[in-house]
């Protein structure tokens, strides 16, 4: 069997998708022939058997030209791929599902995100199959949903004994008011009094303006409340380095508001570095010491964790539901 991928970024340093390219070189263990369209492309290392196509962003191409890329490929390959896997972007279904259908492709979506648009509903009526990582990453009723955990590199994120704990909190993702950074902030400003030596990293970087102007806020209270020195704002970083970061933090702090199965925690777990999570998805999944329903309530349990009052080992948890091998594999027998 062949597939065609289609995705946002091949690119293993890429701050927000370098995890993708683990996710097709685990494809190319399934498939006789990967073909990926991808809208930009950066350093990359695959198989013989996987070939990548771009769109273009990386050259400065326009949209114009995205577009034309985009059926030129499609269909100059069309014998070349039995089945297609889009990746989050629903545009692609919405733009290349007449024609997959009409050349007996089986599609195959990948989303995890709690919004329902008019251009998700139209991409499910097009797809055969739709991927998410648990049933509440995808919100639209569909009898073509199909859980299959979140695809998490357990022999990248692994428990590192010999490295010590220099942070006390840890945040990971995208700088944005649905993460709630700044809370985070607030809640660790609090637990200094009781923790003057501890310091917090915050990873990731904002994409959208409300996102900018979200971190100039961040800022603002840091150096309103003397804290720039205690808590470092690293930016984006490639994926590759942040399983240094999880064996490095006494805890990370998760207080997304998007009720889906956020990667850090995932990774953070499979480190078997413990856990503080405001995340609705996530409390069937966790012992509920370590669970939230309100921001003082994640104070509190952050200074038992800190405190050494608390345990867990979650790597178990990831392994046996959301390891990249497991995903990778439901997938593929989906499609």
């Amino acid at each position: 069997m062949k597939l065609l991928i289609v995705t946002q970024a091949v690119d293993r340093k890429h701050p927000v998708l370098g995890f993708f390219h683990r996710w097709i070189e685990e494809f190319a263990k399934h498939y006789q022939q990967v073909i990926v369209v991808c809208l930009e492309k950066g350093e990359y290392n695959f198989s013989e058997n996987v070939k990548v196509l771009s769109l273009g962003k990386e050259a400065g191409k326009n949209k114009l030209a995205y577009l034309y890329r985009f059926y030129r490929y499609i269909w100059q390959e069309r014998k070349s791929y039995d089945s297609v896997f889009v990746h989050m972007n629903v545009e692609y279904v919405i733009l290349a599902g007449w024609l997959w259908k009409w050349w007996s492709k089986k599609i195959g979506l990948w989303y995890v995100h709690r919004a329902i648009t008019w251009k998700l509903k139209l991409a499910e009526k097009l797809a055969d199959v739709i991927f998410t990582a648990s049933e509440k990453s995808f919100r639209l009723p569909s009898g073509k949903v199909a859980v299959v955990g979140h695809g998490i590199d357990i022999d990248m994120f692994k428990p590192d004994n010999k490295k010590e704990k220099e942070i006390a909190v840890l945040m990971v993702g995208r700088i944005s008011p649905t993460k709630r950074q700044l809370e985070g902030v607030k809640i660790f400003a609090s637990i200094r009094q009781s923790f003057p030596q501890a310091k917090m990293v915050i990873i990731g970087k904002p994409v959208f303006e409300k996102d900018q102007l979200y971190l100039e806020k961040i800022k603002s209270y840091l150096k309103d409340n003397d804290l720039v020195d205690k808590v470092l704002l690293k930016g984006a970083m490639p994926h590759s380095q942040l399983p240094a970061y999880y064996n490095s933090a006494l805890v990370l702090l998760n207080l997304s508001t998007t009720g889906s199965l956020d990667k850090d925690v995932l990774e953070a777990l499979a480190c078997n570095t413990l856990v503080v999570t405001s995340n609705e998805a996530f409390f069937s999944l966790l012992p509920p010491q370590f669970t939230a329903r309100d921001l003082s309530e994640a104070e509190e349990i952050v200074k038992n964790v800190l405190s050494g009052k608390l345990d867990f080992q979650g790597r178990a948890i990831v392994a046996e539901k959301f390891s990249l091998s497991n995903t990778i594999a439901k997938i593929s027998n989906n499609l």
